[in-house]
């Protein structure tokens, strides 16, 4: 079952570097430069145990700034709390077309023949995948600047929150309409929203990846300042489960 709270903890993001810089002109520039990334895939690893820092830091050295030169976004990466081996990531894209393209350019690119047989011995699962898009265009996933070291050197702080529905064939409509009081809630409880994104139902166009099919999906996305306000935001959501889960919308195996 995929409706309870998954919380990830921040390693280097883009969405989260906001809460360390303030929101004036040079944030919104900044958007304006990069455009929306309207397709979204929502990539959870499992990694050998051990070797997540390890990957962690092999991936934010080398995969980011070439997935922007293509033309895509990585969009956060984290390391996943009660979950040792687990590492998440978000890839944006401007269109489905233009996923298939950039992921073409980099998988049989340099970048990623280089370092592929390094990166694949980390890894243990890379196909917990859900390829989603923003809920409403104004529910997008924002992408800001990233945190400067030489300005903030405490780097990006925070805790991201993914709340991950599975749902029956055809709820993603009426689910939508169903969660928005605990969505809002959750926002009354100190969160800030990051996104609302559902799944894309359209055929994979770049197969090598692959996506989970046993959907639709839809998925919350929050940032929050610290453990406390963890603590606070997991109390409402469990509050917030009952009528979800009697709604009969949401799968149970």
């Amino acid at each position: 079952m995929r409706r309870t709270l998954a919380a990830v903890a921040c390693l280097l993001m883009t969405i989260a570097s906001a809460e360390a810089q303030s929101a004036g002109p040079p944030a919104s520039n900044h958007v304006e430069v990069l455009g929306d990334f309207p397709v979204v895939e929502f990539r959870r690893y499992t990694i050998k145990p051990g070797e997540r820092v390890h990957f962690a830091q092999y991936f934010e050295s080398y995969f980011p700034e070439s997935f922007q030169q293509l033309g895509s976004i990585a969009a956060g990466e984290f390391l996943e709390r009660g979950h040792a081996n687990g590492f998440t990531w978000i890839r944006g894209y401007h269109t489905i077309e233009a996923r298939g393209v950039i992921n073409a350019a980099f998988y049989y690119g340099p970048v990623w023949r280089e370092h592929r047989t390094t990166l694949n011995n980390l890894i243990d699962d890379s196909d917990n995948v859900l390829l989603l898009r923003a809920l409403t265009p104004e529910r997008s996933v924002s992408v800001l600047p990233a945190v400067d070291p030489l300005t903030e050197p405490n780097g990006a702080r925070g805790i991201v929150v993914a709340q991950v529905f599975q749902l029956d064939s055809g709820a993603v409509d009426a689910f939508a309409r169903l969660v928005e009081p605990a969505f809002a809630r959750y926002r009354g409880a100190g969160a800030r929203e990051a996104g609302v994104l559902v799944t894309l139902d359209v055929p994979n166009n770049f197969p090598q990846l692959p996506v989970r099919t046993d959907g639709p999906y839809l998925v919350w996305l929050g940032i929050l300042p610290d453990s406390a306000a963890l603590e606070r935001l997991t109390s409402v959501v469990e509050q917030s489960l009952a009528p979800l889960t009697a709604s009969g919308m949401m799968k149970t195996a």
